[in-house]
């Protein structure tokens, strides 16, 4: 019988039990503001947010296991948060569908992901793609996630017309707490301590709490609410609607770019890439995410995949999905200690967001500066999935300059025909996408 260590290739991936223990837990601690979120956000939608917290819970274990047994890779799912708003809030309130044609939609982009990651066109479309725009969304991830740290920390908050985003107010007790614990991980990591980020967190958490900023749980144990409303609610039929196809190809496409986008981000900074910047075995995570989303409708919530969070436990040395299991216990437990997890406030995770984006901008140094054509696509990658809030439209611009640069400047030999393929989905995307 296998242990534990040979089954993931603790020795492979020069990873031990502690280092992957610690980095499940550092990522759990990280993302588990999405068991309060996703139902919030989907409740405008029209679903309940009692068994809509079941649902993501156990979509969120279901992928995490299937990530960890089937890819071994360090990436936990769950639900994203682009594609909850944007069922929520624009399909069910602007467009009028209901939700469970929106569980639809999920449903048979689910099964779309599952078909071509078998058939390994994910996998080719995937290794299509240039270093430099790799670089880009390693970048541009990091950057990404420094940007929703300084926000949830309340170190930089809205602005006004013509300055969209100011400085916090550095005197509020948060803002001050955040500081502090971003300060003491940083002087932590400097000592080269294991577990820095869950300490800073959970440091910054326990003085939240002893100062009053943060409230202590009225309970900390509490049974799981029914699922049974939304499980199995989904409607597929009206998914055929002619005129539903913009949504379906819209969410299918925001899905597939996220994903990718996050694989090969993440891979890059945990140095699993090969030397062509291609992730091994890449079908098996794309596998995990596409059962995931496939899933998650049937339990009554939106599409899943791995998270940038995931960054956190990958800083912390997490290279196996080991650090995906420990995920997944901790949602498991989350299902009957909710209060518990969720007490961990906005401004003590988003010190480890910040932090994980310090690391993350080292790829840029390996974009060609000296080439436009390699620099401008990765240059509005990296700013437009920042400034539009958006990692789909930043890699859908890059995806689609690419290829029409080169071409531009007579290289067009040098684009893979799987380039042209992503070009394609990413005109699609706005060419659908702004109608909605």
């Amino acid at each position: 019988m296998k242990t534990v260590a040979s089954f993931f290739r603790f020795d492979h991936y020069r990873t031990s039990f502690r280092k992957e223990t610690v980095a499940g837990i550092t990522t759990f601690l990280t993302m588990a503001y999405i068991i309060i979120v996703n139902p919030a956000i989907l409740e405008a939608g029209g679903i309940p947010r009692g068994p809509q917290t079941t649902a993501t819970i156990l979509a969120a274990v279901f992928g995490c296991v299937v990530m960890a047994l089937w890819a071994n890779r360090p990436f936990a799912i769950a639900p994203y948060m682009s594609e909850n708003a944007f069922v929520a809030f624009t399909v069910v309130k602007t467009l009028g569908y209901t939700w469970q044609t929106a569980m639809g939609a999920v449903f048979v982009a689910g099964i779309v992901f599952s078909i071509l990651t078998v058939f390994r066109v994910r996998s080719w479309l995937a290794e299509a793609i240039p270093l430099s725009l790799k670089c880009a969304f390693a970048v541009g991830i990091g950057l990404f996630l420094t940007f929703i740290g300084l926000n949830e920390t309340g170190l930089v908050t809205l602005g006004v017309a013509g300055a969209p985003v100011k400085m916090g107010n550095i005197a509020a007790p948060s803002v001050l707490l955040a500081v502090f614990g971003y300060l003491l991980t940083v002087f932590l990591m400097t000592r080269r301590v294991r577990g820095a980020i869950v300490i800073g967190i959970v440091a910054t958490t326990t003085l939240s709490i002893a100062f009053g900023v943060t409230p202590m749980p009225k309970e900390f144990v509490s049974l799981p609410p029914d699922i049974s409303p939304i499980l199995f609610q989904l409607d597929i039929g009206s998914v055929f609607d002619l005129r539903f196809f913009p949504v379906v190809l819209t969410i299918f496409i925001m899905a597939f770019l996220d994903t990718v986008g996050t694989l090969i981000g993440l891979s890059m900074r945990a140095d699993l890439l090969d030397e062509n910047g291609n992730l091994p075995e890449i079908e098996k995570p794309m596998l995990a995410d596409a059962l995931a989303t496939t899933v998650a409708p049937l339990l009554g919530t939106t599409t899943t995949g791995a998270y940038i969070e995931s960054a956190a436990g990958i800083e912390e040395g997490g290279r196996t999905g080991f650090t995906a299991l420990v995920v997944a216990g901790l949602f498991l437990l989350a299902l009957f200690f909710a209060p518990l997890f969720t007490i961990v406030p906005s401004h003590a995770y988003g010190i480890a967001l910040i932090v994980i984006g310090s690391f993350m901008i080292e790829p840029v140094k390996r974009i060609a500066f000296d080439d436009f054509t390699e620099l401008v696509p990765a240059f509005l990658t990296i700013v437009l999935m920042i400034f539009t809030y958006n990692i789909g439209v930043g890699m859908s611009t890059g995806l689609l300059t690419y290829p029409l640069l080169k071409a531009a400047a007579g290289r067009g030999r040098e684009v893979p025909a799987g380039m042209w393929v992503l070009a394609l989905l990413a005109v699609s995307l706005f060419v659908f996408f702004p109608k909605m």
